[in-house]
């Protein structure tokens, strides 16, 4: 994994995130879109096995639903392609949709 790719993950991540752990996956899955996405869902799989939220009356009360509800956003992003990775394949200018031309041909309706 080179500079830019480690430093996107971490970005995205959270700087508080195991570089080793980060190698490892980038080693295993090859991209670091891919590494991201499967970070995110292991995140994803804590949250939603853990309790979403408990109350001690008087004292201390925790949800945790918006932070499910992030890493849901979060996994939908990665999963479309935002934001881009450094290493992510360059999309050639004829396969993206916001950059082709297409020629519509007008013609005269009969009248009646």
């Amino acid at each position: 994994m080179d500079t830019a790719v480690r430093e996107w993950l971490l970005s995205y991540l959270g700087r508080s995130t195991d570089v080793a752990d980060l190698n490892a996956r980038y080693a295993r899955l090859g991209t670091g879109r891919a590494v991201a996405i499967e970070v995110v869902r292991e995140r994803l799989a804590e949250l939603l096995a853990s309790p979403g939220s408990v109350a001690v009356t008087g004292v201390v009360s925790i949800n945790v639903s918006a932070n499910i509800a992030a890493y849901e956003r979060q996994l939908a992003e990665l999963l479309s392609g935002e934001p881009p990775a450094p290493d992510d394949p360059d999309v050639p200018d004829d396969e993206d949709p916001n950059n082709s031309f297409d020629v519509m041909y007008l013609t005269e309706r009969p009248r009646r």
